[in-house]
């Protein structure tokens, strides 16, 4: 079992590679198992029966490559995008449950400051402001469960 030691926005992350077969790959992150599944097939050497997984030695914050360039997601920082009504959205960097929201609508912001709490793997994760204005909408509540890529907030 190899195990690598990651830092993402000040989270500091331990992951295990279990085992590699075809496209599934058994992982743990910080001793909770996670099934991957790979976008292409990872091929076993033929030399040998065992089964290998390479890391990059200077990974991104958004993927963990493996031998054959397979992209598992690590948690990254959310992007401001282009909203319907003319701001930008903060959206959920992954699956999670909101745990707290810092902010009211027509509050303002702030580059950097902490807007949601987002219970994530386990972790509390700090959602902060990527830009200064003023929050347009608020989609989510406290207790809501969110999935990657979800409209938490709107700011102006």
């Amino acid at each position: 079992m190899k195990n690598y030691k990651f830092t993402i926005n000040d989270n500091k992350y331990s992951v295990d590679i279990v085992d590699v077969e075809d496209q599934m790959a058994t992982v743990e992150v910080n001793g909770t198992p996670y099934q991957v599944e790979l976008e292409m097939e990872v091929r076993k050497p033929v030399s040998t029966p065992k089964k290998v997984v390479k890391v990059s030695p200077a990974p991104t914050p958004q993927t963990v490559q493996s031998a054959t360039q397979t992209t598992a997601p690590i948690p990254k920082v959310p992007q401001a995008t282009a909203a319907p009504s003319g701001g930008s959205v903060i959206k959920s960097p992954l699956p999670g449950i909101i745990l707290d929201i810092f902010v009211k609508e027509g509050d303002p912001v702030k580059q950097g400051q902490h807007v949601i709490m987002l219970e994530a793997m386990k972790m509390e994760n700090n959602i902060d402001a990527d830009r200064e204005g003023i929050i347009k909408e608020i989609r989510v509540k406290h207790n809501d469960s969110v999935m990657e890529g979800d409209v938490l907030i709107v700011i102006g």
